[in-house]
């Protein structure tokens, strides 16, 4: 049923009685509030997680890991060398990434081929 079906079948229902004038406010209002939105679970969330096409040194990681956390890309770098330095996690962790996080599709564009 669409929204104004719902909306005539009140106000029919309204015009013969069987609702009174607060519960047609109350049905009206109920059907043109808008569905709340669920929250994210984690994983599905973790999902938007892209390398950045734009903000790139290597991999495009800390770039992407700044658009998808708000944090700065210079910080996510600086982790990522900290860790490197302390224990060889960083670097690890930085390939990981750079294999299993997609790249943003939106700032891509293939390079063009030429014709021989």
């Amino acid at each position: 049923m669409t929204l104004a079906h719902e909306l005539e079948n009140l106000e029919q229902m309204r015009n013969r009685g069987a609702l009174s004038e607060v519960e047609f406010a109350q049905a009206k209002a109920r059907l043109l509030q808008p569905a709340p939105v669920a929250p994210l679970s984690r994983a599905s969330s973790l999902n938007g997680l892209r390398r950045s096409t734009t903000d790139r040194w290597l991999g495009g990681v800390c770039g992407g890991l700044s658009d998808f956390s708000g944090i700065d890309a210079w910080l996510w770098r600086l982790a990522f060398a900290l860790m490197f330095i302390l224990g060889g996690t960083g670097l690890l962790l930085y390939v990981l990434m750079w294999i299993l996080v997609p790249l943003e599709s939106h700032g891509y564009q293939a390079p063009a081929s030429h014709p021989h």
